[in-house]
This record gives structure tokens, C-alpha cells and sequence, in this order.
């Protein structure tokens, strides 16, 4: 057995390697979808209040709604849906994020920030202000797989000033040992439960959303 792991070891790893990726392209589509789901749920919490006039009891009351019909979804808080019209207002109103068009919707979300989690993006949001410093930490973010800690960490020692007085190099190259880490770091971050929502629902049930 062992001189079998031996001769086919470089074809194991090359499989093991390929599943990862998979993984890891799959985790990246369901976060963007889930992004986008968000971004339409803030919009539409924005666009009612501004033509119906209401006011803050509506979020209240959508949470409770969504709670309900979706039970053990993280996600319908109200804090969150506030989070979400943020989210929709403060992105939509930064030019320097070329936006994309969902397929078959008319809906515009900048792609950036359907390539990081959530949880990142409100760190973001809530602790950089300036569009071009949000910019550069969600760039930087995508690019070294940071995890939530990480990213609060950098952001708390002034990496993108750091950045732009040369202090601080983000261009080497991620050592090998750590970009697989680097990638499944953000998989416990990822809120994939709303993908689970409909399983109790039947087809002609969902058909008619």
C-alpha cells in the first residue's frame, strides 16, 4: 500500500489540489450571489422608504417576516437589513467601482465586493470611510485571502497609509505553506446557509417568487 502511495502520489496531490480550487471557485460564486442578494435587499429597503415614506419600523417588521419564513438563516436581522441599505447606498455612490449587471435583472453591484465575505465588507464599510482606502483593503483582502482579524488588524495599524508612504510591501509573494490556509480561511465566513432556505420549499412554491 505504501509503495502504491508512492507511485501514484504526484497524481493524489494534483486530485487533492484540484478539489481545493473547486471548493474554492464554488465558495466564491455562492458569496457573490449572496453579496448580490443583499445588495438588492438594501436597495429595495431604500427605494420603499423614499417612495412610501416609511420609516424605521418597516426594517423591524421585514426581520421578523424573514425570520420567520426562513427559520435558522443567519443573516434577517434587523441590524443586518439596516447593514444591507447601507451597503446598497454607501457602494452604489463610489464611481471608481466599474459596476456589474446581474444576469437577467437590472440590478448594478460593484464587483469588488462580491469578491470578499460579508463579514469583511461591513468591516470595511464601517471602518474606512474614504472610497479609495475601501478600495485598497478589500483589493488587498481578495488578493492575500486576510481573514476578519487580519484585515481589523491592518486596518488598526494604518497599513494603506503604511502603503502609500512605502513603509509596508503587500507585493511579495505569499509563501506556499500558507495559500491554501490563505483560501479556506474565508470559508467559515461565508454565510452559505441562505443557499438552504428553499429545501423546505416545493419547486412550484419557489416557482412563484
Amino acid at each position: 500500500m505504501d509503495n502504491d502511495i508512492t507511485v501514484y502520489g504526484s497524481f493524489i496531490k494534483e486530485i487533492k489540489d484540484l478539489i481545493y480550487r473547486r471548493q474554492y471557485e464554488a465558495m466564491k460564486k455562492v458569496n457573490s450571489e449572496l453579496m448580490l442578494l443583499y445588495w438588492e435587499i438594501g436597495e429595495e429597503i431604500n427605494r420603499k422608504q423614499h417612495e412610501q415614506g416609511w420609516g424605521k419600523s418597516v426594517v423591524e417588521i421585514l426581520a421578523k417576516e424573514l425570520q420567520k419564513e426562513f427559520p435558522g438563516v443567519q443573516g434577517f436581522s434587523t441590524r443586518n437589513l439596516w447593514l444591507m441599505r447601507s451597503f446598497y447606498i454607501e457602494y452604489s455612490e463610489m464611481p471608481n467601482l466599474q459596476p456589474m449587471v446581474a444576469e437577467n435583472k437590472n440590478v448594478i453591484l460593484p464587483p469588488l465586493v462580491a469578491e470578499i465575505s460579508w463579514t469583511k465588507n461591513v468591516v470595511i464599510m464601517q471602518k474606512c470611510k474614504d472610497p479609495i482606502q475601501r478600495e485598497f483593503y478589500i483589493k488587498m483582502t481578495k488578493r492575500f485571502g486576510w481573514t476578519k482579524d487580519v484585515l481589523i488588524n491592518n486596518i488598526e495599524n494604518r497599513a494603506y497609509e503604511k502603503y502609500l508612504t512605502n513603509q509596508t510591501n503587500f507585493d511579495e509573494t505569499v509563501p506556499e505553506k500558507y495559500r491554501l490556509q490563505a483560501k479556506l480561511a474565508v470559508k467559515d465566513e461565508y454565510n452559505f446557509d441562505f443557499i438552504e432556505m428553499g429545501i423546505e420549499h416545493s419547486e412550484a412554491e419557489l416557482g412563484r417568487v
